[in-house]
């Protein structure tokens, strides 16, 4: 048995005896298991990252001009390191690039690490010249798209961009993250004050991070999501998303829409469905990354399992 199938009856129960409000859209079995498979599957990747804290990690995984080179695994061995900046950056980081089904982690090793051809843009030195950063992807933004070397963007970042000149391109990005946590502060004050305005609750905090994090460039309701969400995987912040905030959500939307109205144009508000894909989660034990996670994913094969592969 593979991890977290343990759940398959319970989930499968919990569907079922669920009363707060309909599930028109899972009223086959054949339904409820594809979704049940989605959210074993979502449960595995968060514990996956989970486990990542506990685990030994090479080295290696943090340097960019190696193969091995993982920004995921590079924040941990940071954060263990006492480092809170640099693991901050480098979830940002692997969020604003993402990890793509075949190159990998390769766009975010080379910007990480010049290509080879300059300094390793880590916090310390791209949050005090980011002009710099600017600077450096100007001069090589021509070899990187003509050398023959794929470094495509992750799914979830599939339409971002390293044009320079872009007011979106992945300058304008990094500046904005830069002043959205304040250079001369750091992230450790930034969550401090977060959690302060909170009363230290963790989904308020979250709620909070998300809001204000609007201002940074191009990162809209999933790269802040993402963002965040790996952020407490991590364990870089005591926060949890509270509710799915599927309020500018395209397949999570679609997918809540499907269960709860029985089609993907359901006359359901976003923010509706938010508190109805909470009570759910609640009823089934399952915090809203697994729940938002899995209607993502089952939405796009709802009769019939298929995995997600990035």
């Amino acid at each position: 048995m593979r991890a977290g199938e343990e759940r398959i009856p319970s989930l499968d129960a919990g569907l079922k005896s669920f009363k707060l409000c309909p599930l028109p859209g899972l009223s086959t079995d054949t339904r409820r298991a594809s979704l049940v498979t989605q959210f074993v599957d979502s449960i595995r990747r968060i514990e996956y990252v989970h486990r990542l804290r506990t685990t030994t990690i090479d080295p290696d995984r943090c340097d960019p001009t190696n193969d091995l080179f993982d920004p995921i695994r590079a924040a941990v061995l940071k954060h263990k390191d006492g480092n809170l900046d640099e693991a901050f950056w480098l979830v940002f980081l692997a969020t604003h690039c993402g990890r793509h089904l075949d190159d990998h982690w390769r766009l975010a090793r080379t910007l990480y690490g010049s290509n080879g051809t300059g300094p390793c843009w880590n916090w310390s030195t791209i949050s005090g010249t980011p002009d710099g950063f600017h600077d450096w992807l100007v001069n090589a933004y021509t070899s990187l798209r003509s050398d023959g070397v794929l470094r495509r963007f992750g799914n979830h970042r599939k339409y971002e961009t390293l044009l320079p000149g872009s007011a979106r391109g992945t300058s304008a990005v990094f500046r904005s993250y830069i002043a959205w946590v304040g250079a001369n502060r750091g992230h450790g004050l930034l969550i401090q004050e977060a959690q302060d305005a909170c009363g230290g609750d963790p989904r308020a905090t979250f709620d909070y991070l998300y809001n204000s994090m609007g201002a940074v460039t191009s990162f809209g309701r999933t790269g802040r999501f993402d963002f965040l969400t790996m952020v407490g995987k991590v364990g870089l912040a005591n926060i949890e998303p509270g509710i799915p905030y599927l309020v500018g959500a395209t397949g999570p939307l679609r997918g809540a829409r499907l269960a709860f109205g029985g089609s993907y144009d359901a006359n359901l508000t976003a923010q509706k469905l938010d508190r109805w894909v909470t009570r759910l989660g609640d009823h089934l034990g399952l915090g809203m990354q697994a729940m938002e996670d899995a209607l993502c994913n089952w939405q796009k094969s709802p009769d019939k399992y298929l995995p997600f592969r990035g």
